[in-house]
């Protein structure tokens, strides 16, 4: 990857706002970004759900990051942005935040330990072009030998194929297929699969 083509994939500290400024700005910006992410989020069964992260809805979460806990030093601001620029696709790939979501909290604690490894069968798959699995957790483990974590961070990686597929205009499907929870989507609405192609180069 070129440094212009990372530079597109990253969010530069001279581009994020002070607290100040993102306080006079926030609500406009949140409304914003609610609305990007109706076409970027999946929902797979009644449990889980993919939020697809690109460079907009992670720029929100920094913003967020640095006005809760009141950051303004710079070494405090590159942590956030080390912390959080890896979640942004890289432009051969889709990243996603998956939330395993019971209201009951009885209910969330047996299924996440029914879910152990779930995961892991989570898979994109672009018409005409094999399944493909989710790379999870890369920055840590979120999973023990007792139960699933409830959230978790995946990455799908696409060969040159699916990608030109996409870009013209094929369909993009998605599913789990974990023993314990089986879920899956033929074809996305064209809005997210339009939204999501946005995402590679």
């Amino acid at each position: 990857m070129t440094a212009i083509e990372k530079a597109k994939h990253t969010i530069a500290r001279d581009s994020l706002l002070s607290l100040e400024a993102y306080a006079r700005q926030r609500q406009e910006f949140r409304a914003k970004v609610m609305a990007h992410k109706r076409n970027r989020t999946v929902h797979l069964g009644a449990h889980v759900t993919l939020i697809f992260e690109d460079e907009l809805t992670i720029r929100y979460q920094v913003q967020e990051m640095l006005r809760i806990e009141r950051t303004f030093e710079e070494q405090g601001i590159q942590d956030e942005l080390d912390a959080y620029n890896p979640l942004i696709p890289d432009g051969r790939n889709f990243k996603a935040t998956m939330m395993i979501e019971y209201a009951d909290a009885e209910e969330r604690k047996h299924a996440l330990a029914q879910l152990r490894g779930v995961e892991d069968r989570v898979w994109v798959q672009v018409e005409g072009c094999p399944r493909v699995y989710a790379i999870a957790d890369e920055d840590l483990e979120r999973s023990n030998e007792e139960k699933t974590s409830a959230v978790h961070f995946l990455r799908f990686d696409l060969g040159e194929e699916m990608v030109r597929a996409l870009k013209y205009g094929v369909g993009l499907g998605l599913g789990v297929d974990h023993p314990n929870y089986q879920a899956e989507i033929g074809a996305v609405a064209p809005d997210v699969r339009v939204s999501l192609a946005r995402d590679l180069d």
